[in-house]
């Protein structure tokens, strides 16, 4: 049987750490950023780690 293939989509999206946690990028920071105000914008700017329940599902797609 062949290997499975990593998901694109995914593998663009998601980066493991270190220590084998699952680093993403937060949402609502691609447009519309003038009635945003700086610190909100500063804050989405910090990569945030996939929640526990997500992880497996994710790294299942990132991995293969």
């Amino acid at each position: 049987m062949p290997k499975t293939k990593t998901k694109r989509s995914a593998a663009k999206r998601f980066e493991l750490t270190g220590t084998g946690k699952i680093r993403r990028r937060r949402s609502f920071k691609s447009h519309m950023l003038t009635k945003k105000s700086r610190d909100r914008k500063r804050e989405l700017a910090k990569a945030a780690l996939v929640d526990k329940v997500d992880a497996a599902r994710v790294r299942k797609m990132i991995s293969a």
